[in-house]
């Protein structure tokens, strides 16, 4: 359930600058200080998002920060179509192929339900170019071979198998398992799509994160870590959380092993390490750290700022509206029954 965003078309003038820009000056001049609950800590309560303009990798060869006129040009909207369009009618890219994913891609829905950002990210006062910032060029390190053969065996598996036989073989957020993408994570990062907002709740021994995107639930507990055994993996992991200082570092590891990030089946040795610091009223600052040597060639994350969401958020609701599903599986005995 995706709210319709309103977008101010901006007029070009001498002097002007985007909006992003114009709220780092705002912000940058205004006294702040950290909100706290009765225990101490850093308060970070509240609603926030995630979405954005900026890619999560950066193109190759491009440097970190966009120009402030690079910025104008991607945020700026003239018609009806967002900056980042969801359908292929408002320029998203078409996807090649004849499977029903290529065909249906960016035709399903029209405009209103998308929300695919409108701002780019800034932090510590730059657009940057990708939410990706370690390695350097802001991009995913190299798979180890060890990786590459666990994907290979992983496709070699799947291959004896239609891709509708039966309802495991489809997405996990096509069945309403966890979201698409990575939004309750860990890592948390924006899904390209739509429903970018979370609910965060927390006292002194929990922190709990909602995401909307599709009802999935982080609880975080603090203290003394008391680490699951090593068999024992829950969707989203074991999360353990401390303060140092005025930031909440949260260490996760168990990860299940079907919750691949990006397409990428991790090792049993992953763990992330996220960081959340409350930098300003409007703004929580949210670092992330991969270590999954067994997989990756280097360490590698990111930092992406969730801003304060003035709106609500609602129940997902996924199974209730489920009808693709049972659709498409349906669609493809009959289509055995017909000889196809």
């Amino acid at each position: 359930m995706k709210r319709i965003l309103l977008f101010a078309c901006l007029i070009t003038m001498p002097g002007f600058v985007s909006t992003a820009a114009a709220q780092v000056r705002a912000s940058s001049t205004q006294a702040w200080e950290v909100p706290r609950t009765p225990d101490g800590h850093p308060n970070l309560q509240g609603n926030w998002t995630n979405v954005t303009l900026t890619p999560f990798q950066r193109r190759e060869g491009r440097g970190p920060i966009f120009t402030w006129e690079e910025v104008r040009d991607i945020e700026n909207v003239t018609d009806e179509c967002p900056a980042n369009p969801g359908t292929v009618a408002c320029g998203r890219r078409e996807l090649q192929g004849q499977s029903n994913e290529a065909r249906l891609t960016g035709q399903e829905y029209n405009e209103v339900y998308w929300d695919r950002g409108s701002r780019i990210a800034i932090v510590n006062g730059e657009p940057r170019t990708s939410l990706v910032t370690r390695p350097s060029n802001g991009r995913r390190p190299p798979l180890t071979p060890e990786a590459q053969e666990r994907i290979r065996e992983a496709r070699e598996f799947r291959s004896q198998f239609g891709q509708y036989d039966h309802p495991e073989l489809r997405p996990l957020g096509e069945r309403c398992v966890v979201s698409f993408g990575s939004s309750a994570g860990p890592p948390m990062t924006p899904n390209t799509a739509y429903n970018n907002n979370y609910t965060i709740v927390q006292n002194a021994d929990h922190v709990m994160i909602v995401a909307e995107m599709v009802h999935d639930v982080r609880i975080i507990r603090l203290g003394e870590p008391r680490p699951l055994p090593e068999e024992n993996r829950p969707w989203f992991g074991d999360s353990w959380g401390r303060w140092e200082g005025n930031t909440l570092v949260v260490e996760t590891t168990n990860l299940h092993p079907s919750q691949a990030f990006r397409g990428i089946p991790h090792s049993e040795d992953m763990k992330v390490i996220e960081k959340f610091t409350r930098v300003d009223e409007e703004t929580i600052l949210y670092d992330f750290t991969i270590e999954d040597p067994r997989t990756y060639t280097e360490s590698w994350g990111g930092e992406i700022p969730f801003k304060k969401f003035d709106d609500l958020l609602y129940e997902y609701s996924c199974h209730e509206g489920n009808y693709a599903l049972s659709a498409v599986l349906s669609g493809a005995r009959y289509q055995e029954r017909n000889g196809r």
